[in-house]
């Protein structure tokens, strides 16, 4: 597996906003800063990954909305990998997905973690 500069996992949903805004906030940041980032997205966090979701996660200033930093996020080309056992157990339906996202699986995590060069833990 290839190296990551920065591989960010969130594990939480709009019950964790603050954590979910700071992690696609690092991504955009890193992203923009020329770093090859990777958003992971575990457990819980893969609700946000459904088409409507993100748009209920805005805390306000001097933070933007997750929909908007989820979309310049990826028209830069940041990677967001979303665990497929873990939508699967939260009965998230792929066909409802946002476009863009790489689904993987665990074994894919271990890698992740293991290549890259620097991780963010948002949980």
């Amino acid at each position: 597996m290839k190296s990551t500069d920065l591989l960010i996992t969130l594990t939480g949903d709009k019950r964790e906003e603050n954590n979910v805004t700071i992690a696609f906030t690092m991504a955009l940041t890193a992203k923009k800063k020329g770093l090859d980032t990777d958003l992971l997205i575990l457990s819980y966090g893969t609700y946000l990954m459904e088409k409507g979701y993100a748009e209920q996660v805005d805390i306000g200033e001097p933070f933007e909305p997750v929909k908007k930093l989820m979309d310049e996020y990826l028209a830069l080309g940041g990677k967001i990998s979303v665990c497929n056992a873990c939508l699967k157990h939260n009965g998230i339906d792929v066909e409802n997905l946002v476009d863009g996202l790489d689904i993987v699986d665990a074994e894919y995590v271990v890698d992740a973690l293991m290549a890259a060069e620097k991780t963010l833990q948002l949980n």
